[in-house]
């Protein structure tokens, strides 16, 4: 049997050899780094590197609070920020949703860009940096702007973004391991002022409770340390894009500027079911959309926030790559893909 091709790596990407030997080192040296013994100091010398290490990789002079995940860095910045309201996108992610009801929704247009004149006064507004499902990339440092001057704070989800693009000119950010080549249970929140939250005791500087994950922090750290190129991507995404157009399939948001690892694309007249199911026998992973929402068989509230109708949306699937993705690897999708376009066209 031929290897596995796996291209879905906006739900999670194999953990680095690095961030794995980094865990297992943390594991082996393991210590409450609260504890006040020596081995409790030892502990907490090592997260405090593997924090600083993080925020130098990522490019941030200010403070940062782990966490065990994207989600709960949602939950965290949408329950304690010291503002009266709560504003998001319409394409935000499911945990977006969740940290934050009743909050005002901004709409997208077409493109998936977030329409910046519907931005309340005194709000923190959550805007995904780059969409988990169409790779779209959101102006954040122009919508900064737009959220200050409504005397307002901008939340930046860059789960997807961080380590691939420069982090935005954001009041807090969410950055998650997994979606790097870290471990899976380890995130942070980014805070320009801790000023801006309320603290509610325990650990990480009182703004977060629990024993630290030690062992997560140094893979963590670790994934972020100097990482393969990724200028190959762009040619990938660009050989993908091409196929699809000569197929007559859609690109989602294809003028918009996109990252190049995310790319959702619909084959007209093939549910996304089918389309995962022909790719999952033929030994390819792909989604329907992002991972917290694929089972659901509801249309993406992604795409219909951006116009879609509920048949078409229920024809995208999203392929997402990594540095590791190669063009054989590609083409194996495409062949599969094109051999759908067909049937369907035959039919």
């Amino acid at each position: 049997m031929p290897p596995r091709i796996y291209l879905d790596h906006a739900a999670t990407t194999p953990i680095l050899p690095a961030a794995r030997e980094a865990v297992a080192e943390g594991m082996a040296r393991w210590a409450n780094p609260s504890s006040p013994h020596a081995e409790g100091r030892a502990a907490r010398a090592a997260l405090e590197q593997a924090r600083e290490r993080i925020k130098a990789a990522l490019g941030w002079e200010h403070h940062l609070i782990f966490t065990s995940g994207a989600s709960e860095a949602a939950a965290l910045a949408m329950a304690r920020a010291r503002l009266p309201m709560r504003a998001l996108a319409a394409i935000e992610h499911d945990s977006m949703r969740r940290a934050a009801p009743g909050a005002i929704v901004l709409p997208v247009a077409a493109d998936g860009v977030v329409t910046c004149d519907a931005i309340p006064d005194h709000a923190l507004v959550a805007i995904q940096s780059v969409n988990s499902e169409t790779g779209v990339i959101q102006p954040l440092d122009g919508l900064a702007g737009h959220v200050r001057a409504r005397g307002g704070r901008l939340l930046a989800d860059c789960a997807q973004s961080a380590a691939k693009l420069a982090l935005p000119d954001a009041d807090m950010i969410i950055v998650s391991a997994h979606k790097l080549g870290g471990p899976p249970g380890i995130g942070a929140l980014l805070v320009r002022d801790l000023a801006l939250l309320d603290a509610s005791g325990g650990q990480e500087q009182g703004y977060r409770g629990g024993t630290e994950n030690l062992p997560g922090a140094l893979g963590f750290a670790a994934a972020l340390d100097p990482r393969g190129a990724r200028d190959h991507l762009q040619t990938l995404r660009h050989r993908l894009d091409a196929a699809v157009r000569d197929a007559n399939g859609q690109i989602v948001a294809d003028a918009s500027p996109r990252l190049a690892e995310i790319a959702s694309y619909r084959l007209p007249g093939v549910s996304a079911v089918a389309q995962l199911i022909a790719l999952d026998a033929a030994g390819i992973a792909v989604s329907a959309g992002s991972a917290c929402s694929s089972g659901s068989m509801k249309p993406s509230p992604v795409l219909t926030a951006m116009g879609w109708g509920e048949r078409e949306a229920g024809e995208v699937i999203r392929v997402s790559l990594a540095a590791t993705t190669t063009e054989a690897e590609v083409d194996a999708f495409l062949a599969v893909w094109r051999g759908l376009a067909d049937r369907r066209r035959a039919a």
